[in-house]
């Protein structure tokens, strides 16, 4: 087993999906996968994760980030306007297509590298499956998908994400569209004061595409609480000492209210969102709240 650790902002939604999202690739990559956050002792909170294998497994994923192309997956009989992103399709042809389709913005990506190696990015094609909310806070931009938002956030990467290991989700790059899981990115005008959008040409938005990629990956098996379309819970699970947790319990403690293991150790936080543009279409995230004290 080979261990590595990434620093994280608890308060940072985007960067606790992100982590998530280490771990989920992981285990298809490496697998035995376990992982844990810790915020107690000297120094910022961080992301403990382990794998099989002696290769350090965040600079795995990275690599596999830095390597990865996207396809799109699309049902047997549906019409393909996804050319037009310039993504290709892949026919499902085994008839396991994830959802209803009602359009391009429910397409799962495919992220592959090299290898061959293959992630499935799908939550937002999630329509009350298992009672789960899809977390979809993009608009669907005149119907662009999100494979073409994860190509966009790849070519935006541009094979740096291994060189950025001891801080991956510091890297960054202007960044016109994401999956606005990073609220570093996001505004809200009427709050800002002006529309850094209608000054596009004179400014440029800093997104972060290493952790809007990977929290869209955490995302796979597990989900925020939604309270109100404006606002979701999430919970962090704590290391109570050496041992990694499996992957279940960290997804289990993204949507619980208490620890789902005794004696671990647990944060629970508010994430508040609004609207940048017209309300009922893209929504932005725009404060965090802790509900529990830290210890």
């Amino acid at each position: 087993m080979a261990n590595a650790s990434v620093p994280v902002d608890l308060t940072n939604p985007g960067q606790v999906f992100a982590c998530l999202g280490f771990l989920e690739a992981a285990e298809i990559l490496l697998g035995g996968a376990g992982g844990g956050f810790i915020w107690r002792g000297p120094g910022n909170p961080c992301f403990r994760l382990a794998a099989r294998g002696g290769d350090d497994p965040v600079r795995r994923v990275l690599r596999f980030l830095d390597e990865a192309t996207v396809t799109c997956v699309a049902p047997a009989d549906s019409p393909r306007p996804i050319d037009k992103w310039k993504i290709r399709a892949e026919e499902d042809a085994a008839g396991t297509f994830p959802c209803r389709y009602t359009g391009t913005d429910v397409l799962p990506a495919r992220l592959r590298d090299r290898t061959g190696a293959c992630i499935t990015i799908d939550h937002w094609g999630d329509q009350g499956r298992a009672g789960r909310d899809r977390v979809k806070f993009w608009a669907g931009m005149q119907g662009k998908p999100g494979a073409r938002l994860a190509q966009d956030a790849l070519d935006l990467v541009g094979g740096r994400a291994a060189d950025s290991a001891d801080d991956p989700f510091s890297l960054s790059a202007a960044q016109s569209g994401s999956f606005r899981f990073d609220w570093r990115r996001d505004y809200v005008p009427i709050d800002t004061g002006f529309s850094p959008y209608k000054h596009r040409s004179t400014l440029t938005m800093q997104g972060y595409p290493v952790v809007e990629l990977l929290a869209a990956i955490g995302l796979t098996h597990a989900r925020p609480v939604r309270r109100t379309r404006l606002e979701y819970r999430y919970g962090v699970a704590g290391l109570a000492g050496e041992e990694l947790y499996d992957p279940i319990f960290v997804r289990a403690a993204l949507g619980a209210e208490q620890p789902p293991v005794p004696g671990m150790p647990f944060r629970l936080f508010t994430m508040r969102l609004g609207w940048p543009a017209q309300e009922g279409h893209a929504r932005c995230i725009t404060e965090v709240i802790e509900e529990t004290p830290s210890p």
